[in-house]
């Protein structure tokens, strides 16, 4: 991650006052151009500079987002897509202007087919508000990123979080989009059958494509029922070393987990003193089951001869689910609990994910070169599949701690990638880790541009995002 990666494009000015005036013309109240508008939809929760687009269109059909595309296209305007706004590396920036596509009243739930375990969704649909409108069918959607984001931008940035061990990612839950291209024209990109060999997977082209390649009006997903019973609890180890080594042995000794997180003393410091918990502030692993009363008991049982024989604490398991909640609450508050440790900092948040066999030594490592440089940077992870978050808290008005910090961020890359890892395991690549992404699959990048080329020629989607600033936006 580098500031000098966060580039401005070049602006096709009269393609732009072309696009404000039709898009004013048809949208009317709809269309704001206003300067707190446009700063909320340019807002990144990091450190990179906002880069505002020039107007935002509230849509609320797959036909305003047709006519928005197809205004755009045909004045070489760039487009990009809103959701709830919470990407770290600044995938909602507009650093050549353009027109920001708001998702939030396209928020309609349209099918639950129950008897398949599936639902049909608009982009602007929350996780929560999913899950809300589930319940009474007795199923629910697991993938659960922390923050209450958006099934479009989940599926646009490949999102993951605490349930991934067991649920998989975005990728493995999204069976079926329908996506607006660049000539403005909607297509589906498979139906709603669980597998199929018919021609490329489109699905997965524009899962994780980060918007530079069209704009989701529709998502299919996957979906689970809902556990008989769910239990879970805490467990501190004497060092991150045997916590990591305890999450090792329960994913390759096969029992089920549903989440296995993993925080540092210095994360749990801050998230007692958040959340008014009063945990051992040593390595922990918030651990969740899923299953009968039978096999979560079993589950539990096996979980807890593997932490004693790494040296954990007692494991203080609980099926009740107010305790629960509470635990929980406090992990997804753990980004806010990590600023609060120094509030007049700012925080660079970033993840990388390794090999389940190598957790350990990267987090080990990692933590290594947090004491020896002397950082405020906590670790939290989604240990079960490799993945771990860093967030350093650095002043960014102070030049010098930027550099420190960004140095930080590509010795963790670089780390990360030399152990068969890779440089993000959710958060995308965006504008921050654009180096490091040539740096993990060095040609596969140009096929990459060649895909990106002769799907959006004129690269009007959500430009200067996974590539740099390179292919320029020609005048209207």
């Amino acid at each position: 991650m580098a500031l000098k990666d966060v580039r401005s494009g070049q602006r096709n000015e009269q393609g732009i006052e072309m696009v404000l005036g039709l898009l004013k013309q048809q949208f009317g109240e709809r269309f704001q151009t206003g300067q707190a508008f446009c700063e909320q939809h340019a807002h990144t929760t990091t450190y990179l500079p906002s880069q505002l687009p020039d107007g935002v269109v509230f849509v609320e059909t797959a036909e305003d987002v047709k006519a928005v595309v197809a205004a755009c296209a045909a004045h070489k305007v760039p487009v990009i897509a809103f959701g709830t706004g919470s990407s770290l590396e600044g995938q909602v920036n507009a650093p050549s202007g353009g027109i920001s596509i708001d998702f939030s009243r396209m928020n309609r739930v349209l099918q639950i087919n129950a008897e398949d375990l599936d639902v049909v969704v608009e982009p602007g649909v929350t996780r929560e508000q999913l899950n809300t409108e589930l319940r009474d069918t007795g199923l629910f959607f697991p993938i659960d990123p922390g923050a209450n984001a958006s099934i479009g931008g989940m599926a646009a940035t490949r999102a993951s979080g605490t349930n991934a061990v067991r649920y998989g990612t975005m990728k493995d839950n999204v069976l079926a989009l329908t996506v607006v291209t660049a000539n403005g024209e909607e297509i589906r990109t498979a139906q709603r059958a669980r597998k199929s060999s018919a021609g490329y997977d489109l699905t997965r082209l524009f899962v994780g494509s980060e918007g530079t390649l069209g704009v989701i009006t529709s998502v299919t997903l996957r979906l689970q029922g809902i556990p008989e019973k769910i239990g879970g609890g805490v467990c501190a180890f004497p060092s991150v070393k045997a916590a990591c080594d305890a999450v090792i042995l329960t994913v390759q000794m096969g029992i089920p987990v549903a989440r296995i997180e993993l925080l540092d003393e210095m994360q749990m410091r801050a998230c007692n003193a958040y959340s008014g918990l009063s945990y051992a502030e040593k390595p922990t692993l918030f651990v969740e089951f899923h299953g009968t009363e039978q096999t979560v008991a079993l589950q539990a049982e096996q979980f807890t001869e593997i932490a004693t024989e790494c040296g954990g604490d007692s494991f203080s398991f609980t099926a009740n689910a107010e305790e629960r909640s509470r635990l929980w609450k406090a992990r997804h508050d753990a980004y806010w609990a990590s600023r609060a440790l120094a509030p007049h900092l700012n925080g660079l948040s970033t993840d990388v994910c390794v090999p389940i066999s190598r957790l350990a030594d990267c987090v080990v490592e990692t933590q290594a070169d947090i004491r020896e440089h002397g950082y405020l940077a906590p670790i939290v992870g989604h240990a079960g599949d490799g993945n771990f978050h860093v967030l350093i808290l650095f002043d960014d008005k102070d030049p010098a701690d930027v550099a420190r910090a960004e140095a930080f961020v590509s010795r963790l890359n670089t780390r990360a990638l030399a152990m068969g890892g890779t440089c993000t395991g959710e958060h995308g690549i965006g504008q921050g880790k654009m180096s490091f992404l040539e740096q993990e699959l060095g040609g596969a990048v140009d096929l990459m541009r060649s895909i990106k080329k002769g799907l959006d020629p004129e690269n009007i989607f959500n430009p200067g995002k996974i590539f740099p600033m390179t292919m320029s936006l020609p005048n209207a």
